[in-house]
């Protein structure tokens, strides 16, 4: 399988050089050449296989041309040590719980799978050459990336996240585990933290001294196996008989989740359709009701993971749909939430339902409360633990929220992390003082 450039303006790459280059060298984002339907069978069949032999089948049609069966078969393993339930809120709205892996988001999947792979290419074909993982986090990513990574021989990792503006706890946890992960804290919001990255990545003196790969949703092993847990999903409510005209409503930032979830479309799955969930940074829903994309700066809100005024994995969306927006907008549409409606959606479905969301999944059951049709079954992302967000939505309960043992575990340790200008200059002389040490 080869992957081309969302810019079309570089050479096709294989699996190894698009996961350890990150990003193309005409900045363009990778995508695969093809996207292959998995049979009938498997979909007949789905609610009978557990989650590790989905995840297998669908990681063996993206990469079982570059990688053997039984590689492929241990690093799901390894990656998915934990499980992603679909949990019945109300009605029929759902919620897929992706909160459960080490650090308690989402992104423990992607992270998790890309640690793996890039340690199976390293060892493979760069045995004894150093690898520096460098990501833009704002807020989640970096915790699962760090975690995902931790003491993997021969990857060094950066995470840049946006001073002052990610909670307390998803900070402690990619600032206190040493190591080989390094925290750098950016005097910006997410948007200079990814633009450093980018430019990093193009800057050809860091290339000839470094070899530099990220960890964000630009990888394609990163992205592409956030497609599992939508297999997962929908084999659960196949079990439950709530698998007809299933819309997944998906708490958007980088738009990198609900990418993956199209993809999981293209490949057979059977879905009516996608809502994305916007926070105040909405410029996805605006593309949709002008038909212009128009990236701003971002606005720093309580749903902080969505903080991002330009979406990188809009290029992919672009792709999939031959850049018509009336093509995405007969299989996408979006919605997008004040703090204010944020706030009062928690607190609702907490006192009718008992069930605690964080601010990202409010956002994800709104939009399912607000559009879904009648005999639909709405399934919303809960994207992280919302003892993640402990102050904000205890603020809004006005109780106490449970706080996990591995969460305890990290807020216990001390922060350590660099602070750093946003200026491109000042990360680049960083990174070339790091290659002589």
């Amino acid at each position: 399988m080869k992957y081309y450039s969302t810019n079309h303006q570089a050479p096709p790459a294989t699996l190894a050089e698009a996961v350890k280059k990150g990003l193309a060298p005409d900045r363009g984002l990778y995508m695969p050449e093809r996207i292959d339907r998995l049979p009938e069978k498997f979909f007949r069949d789905i609610e009978n296989l557990d989650f590790h032999e989905i995840a297998a089948a669908v990681a063996t049609s993206f990469f079982g041309e570059d990688i053997p069966a039984d590689a492929i078969g241990k690093i799901v393993c390894d990656t998915l040590c934990f499980d992603t339930p679909v949990v019945n809120v109300c009605g029929d709205i759902f919620s897929l719980e992706l909160f459960h892996g080490p650090t308690l988001a989402f992104k423990d999947v992607g992270g998790r799978f890309m640690a793996r792979m890039l340690s199976y290419f390293i060892g493979k074909e760069d045995a004894g050459r150093k690898v520096t993982v460098i990501v833009a986090t704002s807020g989640d990513t970096g915790s699962a990336v760090a975690n995902g990574f931790l003491g993997v021989k021969g990857i060094d990792v950066i995470v840049l996240y946006p001073e002052g503006k990610v909670s307390e706890i998803q900070e402690k946890q990619f600032t206190t585990l040493g190591q080989n992960i390094t925290a750098l804290e950016v005097a910006g919001n997410f948007d200079d933290c990814q633009r450093l990255v980018k430019s990093a990545f193009m800057d050809e003196e860091l290339n000839s001294i470094l070899t530099l790969t990220s960890a964000n949703s630009i990888n394609v092993a990163r992205f592409l196996p956030q497609a599992f847990y939508y297999f997962n999903a929908y084999a659960q409510l196949k079990r439950e008989g709530k698998a007809k005209d299933v819309v997944f409503c998906v708490p958007s930032g980088n738009f990198g989740n609900i990418t993956a979830g199209l993809v999981a479309w293209r490949m057979g799955l059977p879905v009516r359709r996608f809502i994305a969930a916007n926070n105040r940074n909405d410029i996805f829903l605006k593309y949709l009701e002008t038909g212009r994309y128009e990236p701003r700066p971002s606005v720093q809100t309580i749903a902080n993971a969505m903080d991002v005024g330009d979406p990188s994995n809009f290029a992919r969306i672009m792709e999939m749909y031959g850049h018509s927006v009336d093509a995405v907008r007969k299989d996408i549409s979006g919605c997008s939430y004040t703090d204010g409606e944020i706030r009062k959606t928690i607190g609702e479905v907490f006192r009718k339902y008992g069930y605690i969301l964080d601010p990202h999944g409010a956002c994800g059951f709104q939009g399912l409360s607000d559009n879904l049709e009648k005999g639909e079954t709405g399934v919303f992302l809960e994207t992280a633990h919302p003892a993640k967000f402990k102050d904000t939505v205890e603020s809004i309960l006005g109780q106490p929220v449970p706080v996990p043992q591995k969460l305890k575990d990290f807020m216990s340790r001390e922060k350590k992390s660099i602070r750093i200008s946003n200026r491109f200059e000042d990360f680049r002389q960083y990174l070339k003082d790091r290659s002589t040490e």
